[in-house]
């Protein structure tokens, strides 16, 4: 995730690809990024060191020794801490981060999708510790110049991450069994999965455009007796409906 967020950061224009620092202990990332216009460092504390938002973007097992890490180059006063990770909690973050006398750095706990390598990502933000409505209007700009962004509670960054960040491998699996079905039904892979897609992208454009409920522009295309019912009817009598909210559900376990 960390290296399609920095793809998206310098796709988008929000921000200056001179003003954006990654750090990564690859070589070859760190060389890929320099190429494409921005600063790449081993070093996490000279990344997050002067930077208005410091993104930690790591699996979840390395949020602890990340953040202890860059700690104590950190300015409370003036930084924005983002931390992607799925299931890390606030509290646990607020631990690691407590200065003497309890100051704490505005944090947030954000759950993207890898479409922001694309600016195309749907983003769950969730205000966690110490923060004022100027940060969270940082953040969000940030984000939504990636894709789209939706303010929540950390709570629901669970069912975030499995409807959206989870839920794009999902509508991926569609795309492949509706285009298994197209090769069973004469058309080359290539063709078929371009078939799919573009199905896909329309019925999202719909969708945005009329803001019909889903349903409603299924009934659009459906008439008695037709094939449409009779495809759908078939996919409902193999458990489709409740298959897919049956893995949302497992998901957000």
């Amino acid at each position: 995730m960390g290296g399609a967020m920095a793809e998206g950061l310098i796709k988008g224009d929000y921000i200056k690809n001179e003003d954006i620092c990654i750090s990564d202990p690859s070589r070859i990332s760190r060389d890929k990024f320099a190429d494409m216009g921005i600063t790449a460092t081993p070093s996490n504390q000279l990344a997050a060191q002067g930077a208005d938002v410091v993104c930690v973007v790591v699996k979840p097992w390395l949020v602890e020794q990340v953040l202890k890490g860059i700690r104590e180059v950190m300015d409370y006063d003036k930084q924005i801490l983002v931390v992607v990770a799925a299931g890390v909690k606030s509290e646990s973050i607020k631990e690691l981060m407590a200065k003497d006398g309890g100051k704490l750095i505005p944090t947030f706990l954000v759950i993207p999708n890898i479409a922001i390598a694309q600016l195309a990502s749907m983003t769950f933000i969730a205000p966690a510790i110490a923060v004022e409505q100027q940060h969270t209007d940082v953040v969000k700009d940030l984000f939504d110049a990636m894709g789209k962004s939706i303010i929540t509670d950390e709570q629901h960054l669970g069912a975030g991450t499995t409807l959206a960040s989870c839920g794009i491998a999902y509508a991926m699996r569609y795309i492949r069994a509706a285009s298994e079905g197209g090769v069973e039904l004469g058309f080359k892979a290539d063709e078929a999965k371009q078939i799919v897609m573009q199905t896909m992208k329309g019925a999202v454009t719909l969708l945005e455009a009329t803001g019909l409920h889903p349903e409603a522009a299924i009934d659009l295309v459906t008439t008695p007796g037709g094939v449409t019912i009779k495809g759908l009817n078939e996919m409902e009598h193999a458990g489709f409906t409740s298959s897919v909210i049956r893995g949302l559900k497992a998901g957000a376990k």
